[in-house]
């Protein structure tokens, strides 16, 4: 994976996810997804709260569009993980993403070509 700033804000990061488990079908939809768009990876943005790390990230998925792999409408993502209930600020960011590409393989993700581009959005992630 790869971390970016957003707008230099330790409080809003995107996050390549470069590698999924090779036997998935996602990741076949990906090498799809390369020679069709020249984009291989899965695009996350984490956002954090002030009281991070006692409070979890939101985390969505910015592109591509995804069905299943516990993926919302919206773009985001259901984990418990990602609860208050579930979360724990002993969790590491690193850990927290090996665990989201586990969960989209688990779920079973595909990724959606030909969907409108501009189906996820912060707002849309946040309603869902």
């Amino acid at each position: 994976y790869a971390v970016e700033l957003v707008n230099d804000s330790l409080y809003d990061w995107n996050v390549k996810l470069l590698k999924v488990d090779e036997d998935s079908a996602l990741h076949n939809d990906l090498q799809i997804l390369k020679e069709k768009e020249g984009t291989d990876f899965i695009l996350l943005n984490f956002s954090f709260k002030d009281n991070f790390p006692f409070d979890p990230p939101f985390v969505r998925v910015v592109s591509p569009v995804l069905s299943g792999g516990y993926v919302l409408g919206g773009g985001a993502i259901c984990m418990e993980l990602l609860t208050k209930q579930g979360w724990s600020s002993a969790y590491s960011i690193e850990s927290v993403i090996m665990q989201i590409s586990a969960t989209l393989v688990k779920g079973k993700a595909r990724v959606q070509f030909g969907a409108n581009k501009n189906q996820y959005s912060l707002t849309r992630a946040q309603q869902s």
